[in-house]
C-alpha cells in the first residue's frame, strides 16, 4: 500500500468527443480522444471530467477501455443527477476537459481471475478482462445489472461448467475476445441468472477442485452491498480479493479528503482517500 507511482500518472487534457451512445436505463457510452491519458490508463483507474463549462465541479467516471495506439478511451456512465444529465447532452465534435488516469489500479497475480461487476461497476471489469487477455490469461467475468444491460446480450458459445440451467447470456464484446462471461439480474432478463452475481460466482467456485480453486483471485467493482457480499464470498472460499470502491468526490486528487473510508492497516484502522489511496483496495482491509 506504500507504492505511490500511480500518483505521477495524472494528466490534464482537452479531449474531443468521438462518439456518445445512448442505452436504456439512462446509460451512456462516451468515447473521447485523449492520447496522453489513454497511453497511461490502467484497469481500475478513473477520469475526473468537467461535465459542462459552466459546472466547474468535476465527476469521476471509471475507464471501460483505453487504446494507447489510437489514443481513445471509453467511459460508461449512468445519469444520476444534474451533473451527469448535463454530460449526457454533450455531442460528438465537442471538447471536454478531463484529468486522468487517477487512482490505484488492479494488480492481478492469480492464474484464474474471477471478475465481478455490478451496474456502473461493470466498466473496470471489462478493462481488466481486456488487459488480462492481452497478457495471455483468460478470466471469467460475471456482470450484474438491475436496469437493462448497456449491450444486447447474446447466447454464449463458450462452455462454463457449474452454471445453472439456462444461464447462457453473455456480453458480446467479451464473447468476441473469447473471454467467458455470464450475466445476473433480479429482473428475469432472458439468459440471465435470476439472482445475485455472488450466487453465480459461488456456483462456479464449487465446480473447481482444491488445486484449481487455489489459483483463483476475486476482483470486483459495484455498489457497496455487492462488494461486501463479494468479500464475504472470498472469505468463504479463502481467496484473495481486490475491490474498487465507488464514492462521491470533489477534487479527485486527494486534496479535499471528501472521499475517505476506514481501512484496516498493519498499524490499526486508518482513514484513506478513495481517489488516490484507492479506488482499488484489498477487500479484507475494507470489510
Amino acid at each position: 500500500m506504500n507504492d505511490r507511482s500511480h500518483r505521477d500518472s495524472i494528466l490534464l487534457e482537452e479531449a474531443e468527443i468521438l462518439e456518445h451512445q445512448t442505452f436504456p436505463g439512462d446509460q451512456y457510452l462516451l468515447r473521447v480522444q485523449t492520447p496522453g491519458c489513454a497511453a497511461k490508463a490502467r484497469p481500475g483507474q478513473f477520469v475526473h471530467l468537467q461535465v459542462h463549462p459552466l459546472r466547474p465541479l468535476r465527476r469521476p467516471i471509471s475507464i471501460m477501455r483505453a487504446s494507447p495506439k489510437e489514443g481513445w478511451m471509453d467511459l460508461l456512465y449512468k445519469v444520476v443527477g444534474e451533473g451527469t444529465a448535463l454530460l449526457a447532452q454533450r455531442r460528438a465534435g465537442e471538447f471536454i476537459d478531463l484529468m486522468a488516469p487517477i487512482g490505484r489500479p488492479f494488480k492481478v497475480k492469480e492464474r484464474r481471475p474471477l471478475l465481478i461487476g455490478g451496474g456502473v461497476g461493470m466498466p473496470p471489469m471489462v478493462f481488466l478482462a481486456e488487459s488480462l487477455r492481452d497478457d495471455g490469461r483468460s478470466p471469467f467475468v460475471i456482470l450484474g445489472s438491475e436496469v437493462p444491460f448497456p449491450f444486447d446480450a447474446r447466447p454464449s458459445q463458450i462452455l462454463v461448467p457449474g452454471m445453472p440451467d439456462g444461464v447462457i447470456g453473455a456480453m458480446p464484446l467479451l464473447e468476441d475476445w473469447s473471454i467467458p462471461s455470464r450475466l445476473a439480474s433480479l429482473q428475469d432478463y432472458p439468459g440471465c441468472h435470476k439472482g445475485y452475481v455472488t450466487d453465480l460466482a459461488r456456483h462456479w467456485l464449487r465446480t473447481l477442485n482444491d488445486e484449481a480453486r487455489a489459483e483463483v483471485g476475486l476482483y470486483a467493482c459495484g455498489p457497496h452491498p455487492m462488494l461486501e457480499a463479494v468479500v464475504a464470498l472470498a472469505r468463504e472460499f479463502e481467496l484473495p480479493v481486490q475491490i474498487s470502491l465507488e464514492e462521491f468526490m470533489a477534487c479527485g486528487v486527494g486534496g479535499c479528503a471528501g472521499c475517505v473510508v476506514e481501512v484496516a492497516t498493519d498499524a490499526g484502522p486508518a482513514m484513506q482517500r478513495v481517489c488516490v489511496d484507492g479506488p482499488v483496495f484489498d477487500g479484507y482491509r475494507v470489510f
